[in-house]
């Protein structure tokens, strides 16, 4: 009888430790980036090139949108009409850093896919490059605003 508790006992504490880590099995892990870094208002260091992902959910499931503009080519925030030209809908995959972006245009509503991986988030700095060209990289500081 005895032996019949133990071997439960093992049998029990096996499933919880095979439970436990299912999670590590299927690939849930922690995730390397939060949503909420990436979120607000950036600044391309050296540059007058700015990006804003918003909170605003896309059409789309799971995108988000966002938008760009480049002060330096006399392109301001806001010149740029919602969901046109500079917009953005971006999805961002938290657990490897993908970031996958579906740039707006105004004629007709086509949309040009961007592949980026960040390879640094933090509440204050970005850094990432194009997926096919891995020496196109971007670097930007984030803006507190007042």
């Amino acid at each position: 009888m005895k032996f019949r508790l133990s071997f439960k006992g093992l049998l029990a504490v096996v499933a919880a430790v095979v439970m436990s880590s299912c999670s590590l099995i299927n690939g849930d892990k922690e995730p390397m980036f939060k949503l909420s870094d990436l979120q607000g208002y950036w600044q391309e260091k050296n540059t007058e090139h700015y990006v804003r992902f918003t909170t605003e959910k896309s059409n789309q499931a799971n995108y988000l949108y966002g938008y760009e503009w480049d002060e330096a080519e006399d392109t301001y925030e806001s010149d740029l009409v919602p969901h046109g030209n500079g917009w953005f809908k971006y999805w961002f995959e938290t657990a490897n850093g993908g970031l996958h972006e579906l740039h707006l245009m105004d004629n007709d509503g086509s949309e040009i896919p961007k592949e980026y991986v960040v390879t640094k988030l933090t509440s204050t700095d970005l850094e990432y490059y194009e997926k096919e060209r891995k020496s196109n990289k971007f670097y930007f500081s984030k803006v507190v605003l007042n």
